[in-house]
């Protein structure tokens, strides 16, 4: 039971009290029962006064509820918004930067790495694969009409997953041992380093054949639209020569 009912009961019981003393005042009553109607009389003014307080009480608390609850739907109301409109690609956080003794030269640096840790840099060297950030809005935002023609913000980033799975599988039969390699993996090891040149190395890049080979990416006018919004937002650039044309990730 809450305390307004309980109040209210009290009252009831009060006032129930007080008609039975005044039905009994109908008749001759000694003094202390009319002192008694006196005491009843007094309490059930003490008791609507307490009952007003009350009231006065759960009306505050009712504004509060209806306060917390227009604020729990306007917080609804933004999470549901972001909930439907969140980018299908958010882009990556770029990890920290390597730290290394003021002063001294990165070459010094590597010179003093004890074997193993010079093991576990080459290592981790190797097996490290270079992955396009995904466009921003503000970035699609900044390409010019004439250059994204059709093509949508969500398309642009499916174009951006698609050359980073044609990346990484490339660089992992890049540099995979050859021993572990079947036939056709190791003519397409083959394929890579014949395309790789001076300008190119310690880089990551693909070609329109990698784009092929591991997507389903047409390679089209369209895709040549999507290269040139990608290079307008610095995430790739071309490099010609010995017939084939290279796209470097930035």
């Amino acid at each position: 039971m809450s305390e307004l009912e309980e109040i209210s009961q009290h009252v009831h019981d009060r006032i129930s009290s007080v008609k039975l003393l005044l039905d009994l005042s109908l008749s001759d009553l000694p003094h202390s029962k009319m002192k008694k109607l006196g005491q009843e009389i007094f309490a059930v003014e003490r008791l609507l006064e307490e009952f007003e307080r009350c009231v006065e009480r759960q009306r505050e608390q009712l504004r509060s509820l209806k306060e917390l609850e227009e604020s729990f739907q306007k917080d609804l109301e933004d999470v549901t918004h972001m909930k439907d409109n969140i980018p299908a690609h958010m882009p990556k956080r770029e990890g920290p930067a390597q730290v290394r003794e003021p002063g001294m030269k990165q070459s010094q640096a590597a010179d003093v790495q004890p074997p193993q840790q010079e093991q576990q840099v080459k290592k981790s060297s190797r097996s490290f694969i270079r992955e396009m950030d995904f466009i921003t809005a503000p970035e699609f935002d900044s390409i010019p009409q004439y250059m994204k023609g059709r093509v949508s913000y969500d398309q642009l980033n499916a174009a951006v997953q698609n050359i980073n799975t044609a990346v990484t599988a490339k660089y992992k039969i890049f540099h995979q041992s050859v021993k572990t390699l079947s036939n056709p993996s190791r003519k397409l090891q083959q394929r890579f380093k014949e395309q790789e040149t001076k300008d190119t190395k310690g880089q990551f890049f693909v070609v329109e054949e990698d784009i092929r080979d591991f997507t389903q990416m047409k390679v089209d006018k369209r895709f040549q639209g999507i290269l040139n919004m990608l290079r307008h937002c610095q995430r790739l650039k071309e490099l010609r020569g010995g017939g084939v044309t290279r796209y470097l990730l930035l």
